[in-house]
């Protein structure tokens, strides 16, 4: 990633947090829509409350972009979770296009091919660490 895509993604994100909860909404909705296999992994969840910790997670990590060195350690801790709950590496890319999908509804215009280069940029990122991270333990 480059410093401009870290600025363009930070930058689109701080437009989006005014409307966590409903960017959060559209995103499990359109996940579940291309994805029917990743609902069972949510089945019994308080949705509202999974959609607040998934905004906390990406405010997380869209603030730590700066500083890599302390963001992968957590980022390989959430894999792991994840792997526990029964994801698996096809749920990824599903998950990737909700995200983009998702920030493309809150950002209309504003979400620019250079936004959208800079998104999947991130997102490639982290899915990375995140399945690097189960592979080392198997």
């Amino acid at each position: 990633m480059t410093p401009q895509q870290i600025v363009l993604v930070q930058q689109s994100f701080a437009k989006v947090e005014p409307i966590a909860d409903t960017a959060a909404s559209l995103f499990y909705q359109r996940l579940f829509e291309i994805d029917p296999s990743a609902l069972p992994l949510f089945r019994g969840g308080n949705m509202e409350q999974q959609g607040r910790r998934l905004m906390q997670m990406i405010a997380v990590a869209v603030k730590g972009l700066n500083q890599l060195d302390d963001l992968v350690p957590a980022v390989q801790a959430l894999g792991r979770r994840h792997a526990g709950y029964g994801v698996l590496p096809q749920h990824y890319s599903t998950v990737g296009a909700a995200l983009l999908w998702t920030l493309g509804q809150g950002l209309g215009p504003a979400f620019t091919p250079e936004v959208e280069t800079a998104w999947v940029e991130t997102y490639g990122l982290l899915s990375t660490v995140m399945q690097e991270a189960i592979a080392k333990d198997r």
